[in-house]
């Protein structure tokens, strides 16, 4: 296996931070393959207000993973790493290298990470638990545990009810162990990664970046946009499409929730809390090298800690 087919390039930051504009630059200096890690430009019809790369840019660096999902339908982490990791398989068979662009650090966290096959708690079955522990104790119910997963119950011990509660609830929701299922939890990344972060120093020109460029949106007919969507008649802001940014505001608008002024003010709120939520999750992120899109010559730094 080369050099190539051992890497792969992330490019995360909070929106408006110039990540697009750089990761193109990449592409015209490295052989690398864009894939798309935002979960509103997986949606068709959304391209004004998800700052959807224009035709001039999606033919200088073709994407993968945008534009491709109607909006009624929902994309999940899981959904993302898997299509992740086939694109990577493909694009390292081209010997080219595949260049993560985007600031939805849940699919980034999903890809690096993996995601546990554990369900999600269920009141009912936790409720009927704490029931039975009334009547037979937390230690009955622990020599029950260790009837169906002795494994579990080792570790756990019969005093400690909340993880006797979920182990249990596992057990009853899949008909699996908590050990079976903790044991089927996806490998980490298996590739060599460089990890990048891209934003302002200063948070101030980040927020001056988003206020203008969602102006800049609505000048470009976001509002038509929305209104195309709003008109379908099958499309609700309990939707993952509506409620991403910007798009839950506008609806708001059109329903006569809120007048223009109050949506464009929500709007940038709401798109600079993203971009708080990002750059918090950036904080914590480990082995990341970061750039400050203010600085000149961006590209050759990039380029220096790749090679």
């Amino acid at each position: 296996m080369s050099t190539l087919q051992t890497q792969a390039i992330f490019l995360m930051g909070p929106t408006a931070s110039g990540k697009t504009a750089l990761a193109i630059e990449l592409c015209q200096k490295l052989p690398c393959e864009i894939i798309s890690v935002d979960s509103a430009l997986v949606f068709k019809g959304m391209d004004i207000g998800t700052a959807k790369p224009n035709v001039e840019e999606l033919e200088l660096a073709p994407h993968h993973l945008i534009d491709f999902l109607d909006p009624t339908q929902a994309y999940s982490a899981a959904d993302f790493r898997a299509d992740a990791l086939k694109l990577i398989d493909e694009i390292h068979a081209r010997n080219k290298i595949p260049l993560f662009v985007g600031g939805t650090m849940m699919y980034f966290n999903a890809l690096l990470n993996g995601l546990s096959k554990l369900p999600a708690a269920d009141e009912q079955v936790r409720a009927e638990l704490a029931k039975e522990a009334e009547q037979v104790g937390w230690d009955g119910l622990h020599k029950e545990l260790a009837k169906v997963d002795p494994v579990a119950a080792a570790r756990i011990h019969k005093n400690d009810p909340q993880r006797i509660n979920r182990a249990l609830e596992v057990f009853r929701i899949t008909g699996q162990t908590l050990t079976e299922l903790t044991a089927q939890e996806d490998e980490k990344f298996p590739f060599k990664v460089q990890q990048f972060a891209i934003a302002p120093a200063d948070r101030a020109i980040l927020h001056s970046r988003i206020e203008k460029r969602f102006l800049q949106m609505l000048d470009n007919g976001f509002e038509q946009e929305v209104k195309k969507l709003y008109a379908r008649g099958d499309l609700h802001p309990d939707l993952p499409s509506i409620r991403c940014v910007g798009y839950r505001q506008m609806w708001d608008f059109l329903e006569n929730k809120i007048d223009y002024d109050e949506m464009v003010f929500r709007g940038i709120v709401a798109t600079r809390q993203l971009a708080k939520r990002q750059l918090t999750w950036l904080r914590g992120w480990e082995d990341v090298v970061w750039l400050d899109s203010e600085q000149s010559l961006l590209i050759d730094q990039a380029i220096s800690h790749i090679q």
